[in-house]
């Protein structure tokens, strides 16, 4: 009930509260979708976006995912704040927990893919520049070519196994356990192959050509050093960590799989046999899987086997990605499903995976909140939809479409409205009922199917005619 009074509120004092709207044949999905978009709104009443529930703003990963996921395109100068708000020195530096802040990189781009904001860009790759080098310094492992630190998001120890995690420190933070901060993890050392890839293109954008190069140098050799230790090829595995010791943790990562998919450190072929074998319980990915030793099904890990829907987002994308439309559609509809029937219309922050319930998990011997309107559960819903209906992808040269003909089949997508992109707001539309996108029709003017929609401005309609 306090959800449903909290969502009623926001909309009587969020005026854009229906600039955006999703129209499936499916009313749990449209109900999602606009739950998810009044969540957004709802923590962004001045100009930060909060985390959510009672999270501040300050988290660097919070504010770069949800920007990545979807507030760029619907609430960009706010946007833009949040990002310049989680830098430090002047806007020199990017700031707070070491280990995934390089994250900022990767949502710095695709503001700019997204706003196409030149002076953003120029200030950003500075940013990015600087906290690159200071962290090629302090947080990398040249035994291993690899970065150190924490696995992205997971700053509670109950993400880590004996002996990162120690059982004779009462802390939950994971930097309290000294073993932590020489392991190497999955998920991290993707954002950091992503970063560098990112870097390259702010380089070439401003026609840096040396630095474009080095760059690009060190995304390849990451890349190798990632495939070399964490990706077991004949048994189709990617692992989680290399702890202290230098013993491989043979668990399953799911942000880590899903960004390895995403950008493209393994390659087609082995991306579909990895997503193949991966496990998910009965409600979604669990963020790590199986379940450490000091955990259970009763009481699961607060950062183990248990399910955070922004994860399971990227883990949806990844699964569109390499063409496997039915688990994408299985978890998309999966979180419609959590979110506005099983929590009483509100995007919580953890759910059980075994149980459908709002599940904060276990940690250092008690159990912790899942706390209610959590943004990036609902950002994470919003990718889902972004990527996976109109199957948009965002490059130098504009949008492109990839829609799957089964997900607009199976989910009744029509139109979905109100995107912010460059200097114009999008409508986009489906036509048709075939399987394929046959070609588009923007503002009356045909153009085809593979041919990126660009320059934009003010209200646009993006026809989908699929045959």
């Amino acid at each position: 009930m306090k959800c449903k009074i909290l969502i009623t509120f926001a909309l009587l004092i969020l005026p854009n509260a229906y600039a955006q709207n999703l129209y499936t044949k499916d009313s749990v999905l449209n109900k999602a979708f606009t739950l998810a978009v009044n969540t957004l709104y709802k923590n962004s009443p001045d100009s930060l976006i909060k985390a959510g529930g009672t999270y501040g703003g300050e988290w660097t990963r919070d504010v770069s995912i949800n920007a990545w996921n979807a507030s760029t395109l619907l609430i960009p100068e706010k946007t833009k704040y949040s990002l310049w708000s989680v830098t430090e020195n002047g806007r020199k530096t990017i700031s707070h927990q070491y280990w995934d802040k390089i994250i900022w990189t990767i949502a710095a781009w695709d503001y700019y893919l997204k706003t196409a904001d030149t002076a953003f860009l120029q200030q950003a790759y500075t940013t990015c520049k600087n906290t690159m080098e200071e962290l090629e310094l302090t947080a990398f492992d040249k035994n291993y070519n690899l970065f150190t630190g924490p696995s992205v998001f997971n700053d509670g120890i109950a993400g880590y196994e004996f002996p990162v995690f120690d059982p004779y420190i009462v802390s939950s933070f994971v930097l309290d356990h000294p073993s932590s901060k020489y392991i190497k993890c999955l998920s991290t050392n993707c954002v950091y192959f992503q970063s560098y890839n990112c870097l390259a293109l702010m380089a070439q954008e401003f026609n840096d050509k040396a630095n474009a190069k080095i760059y690009t140098a060190k995304a390849k050799k990451l890349k190798q050093s990632v495939r070399n230790n964490f990706y077991d090829k004949e048994n189709n595995k990617l692992y989680y960590l290399i702890d202290n010791t230098g013993k491989i943790h043979k668990f399953q990562e799911g942000l880590g799989i899903s960004f390895a998919v995403l950008f493209n450190i393994v390659d087609k072929k082995e991306a579909r046999l990895l997503l193949e074998g991966v496990y998910r319980d009965k409600y979604g990915l669990p963020s790590i899987y199986p379940c450490f030793e000091r955990f259970s099904a009763d009481k699961p890990g607060r950062h183990n086997q248990i399910v955070w829907p922004f994860v399971n987002a990227f883990f949806a994308q990844a699964c569109y990605k390499t063409g496997n439309t039915d688990v994408f559609l299985q978890e998309f509809f999966n979180l419609a499903d959590l979110a506005v029937n099983k929590s009483d219309n509100c995007f919580y922050e953890i759910y059980n995976g075994n149980t459908g319930l709002q599940d904060g998990g276990w940690q250092q011997g008690y159990a912790w909140n899942s706390v209610h309107d959590q943004t990036w559960s609902a950002t994470g819903f919003l990718r889902m939809v972004i990527y996976g209906l109109p199957g948009m992808d965002f490059t130098e040269q504009g949008i492109i479409f990839r829609p799957e003909g089964k997900v607009i089949n199976e989910t009744g997508f029509t139109k979905l409205e109100g995107l912010r992109y460059k200097n114009a707001t999008l409508t986009i539309i489906k036509t048709g009922s075939g399987e394929k996108l046959s070609h588009i029709i923007v503002n009356g003017k045909k153009q085809s199917a593979k041919q990126a929609v660009n320059t934009l401005n003010g209200n646009t309609v993006i026809e989908l005619v699929m045959k």
